[in-house]
């Protein structure tokens, strides 16, 4: 700047001579005293130029500060956003329902058999009449046979039964399973949960839909000699390409029965309850909680500052420059009147 203001009085020296015949003109109709023109009035306007100077490199200095301050910000929001890809958060959300879709229970009872099967509500559970007796099969129930999905060689016996729905009247399926010898020190049953005894029903291919239950299931087991209580609950997760698992949690308590049979028996009884836990159905989910819209917003009011902030330090120098060009002018008119 201070180069074009040189080329520009080189370039006009009329200008110039017409602005020094105003300052001498100036200068002779008012009469100072030496002392002021030496010493008063050079160091008031040096002082006050000196102030303005350092007042405006305090306020440019602030503003790149803050331009800094700026850019941090930005490159913070941007690593924020992409750690925030990297890593989704959990959602938990649940559903209240009245009535489930009835799962399917799959027993594999081995040698052991199925003497009777009940659905009851509201907790209630009457006494045995005859336990160790065949009674009533109320259940739905189907058998099935197919290969075992992890060896493809074992054939696997399995008795599908249909679970409780009605969760607003605590349906319960109360089982009653009778094993007259065994070759093991303890006895079990294991069972299987899954989602819709429906779509068991439904299914062409009940075989290769029980392979696919036990490959994507866990398994349980309930001993002999004991009446298990089984309270599940229903976790549905959705996956990140939009297909949707389920998987059973369940809260075992075990109590134990006391056989009042007549006479001393060496066979062994089974006693399981199926129930819900409770109404809701518990939905997961990962979710990505860097909103996009929020950090293009954020972005463009730092930009929006930097812009300005780099505007106000251009006008800054800008009028530095031209302060310093009116303290050299008027420096150089008194140097002329002096001489």
């Amino acid at each position: 700047q201070l180069s074009e203001d040189v080329e520009r009085v080189s370039e006009n020296p009329t200008d110039e001579r017409e602005g020094e015949m105003e300052v001498h003109e100036d200068a002779s109709s008012v009469i100072l005293p030496d002392s002021e023109l030496g010493t008063t009035a050079p160091s008031l306007r040096f002082s006050k130029t000196c102030l303005k100077n350092v007042f405006s490199v305090i306020l440019l200095l602030i503003y790149l500060l803050l331009m800094a301050v700026a850019v941090f910000l930005v490159y913070q929001t941007i690593s924020d956003f992409r750690e925030k890809l990297k890593h989704p958060v959990m959602s938990v959300s649940y559903k209240e329902v009245s009535l489930y879709d009835a799962p399917g229970i799959a027993f594999y009872p081995g040698k052991a058999r199925l003497l009777s099967c009940k659905h009851h509500y509201y907790d209630h559970i009457p006494p045995l009449i005859n336990p160790g007796q065949p009674g009533d099969i109320e259940c739905t129930t189907q058998r099935i046979n197919y290969t075992d999905p992890f060896t493809n060689q074992t054939m696997k016996y399995a008795l599908v039964v249909q679970g409780p729905r009605d969760v607003k009247k605590k349906e319960l399926v109360f089982l009653q399973f009778h094993l007259n010898e065994t070759d093991q020190d303890f006895s079990a049953i294991d069972y299987l949960l899954f989602s819709s005894f429906q779509e068991f029903i439904n299914s062409p291919e009940k075989a290769e839909f029980m392979k696919d239950c036990e490959s994507s299931y866990s398994s349980w087991k309930f001993s002999g000699g004991f009446r298990t209580w089984v309270k599940m609950s229903l976790v549905k997760t959705k996956e990140e390409d939009g297909s949707e698992t389920v998987e059973f949690k369940q809260e075992t308590s075990v109590v134990n029965y006391i056989d009042q049979r007549t006479k001393p028996r060496s066979d062994q009884l089974f006693f399981v309850v199926f129930e819900w836990k409770d109404p809701f159905i518990q939905t997961v989910q990962d979710i990505i909680t860097a909103n996009p819209w929020n950090m293009i917003a954020l972005l463009c009011g730092i930009f929006l500052a930097l812009f300005k902030a780099a505007d106000f330090a251009k006008l800054s120098v800008k009028w530095m420059i031209k302060i310093r060009k009116r303290h050299l002018k008027r420096r150089s008119q008194v140097m002329n009147h002096i001489n």
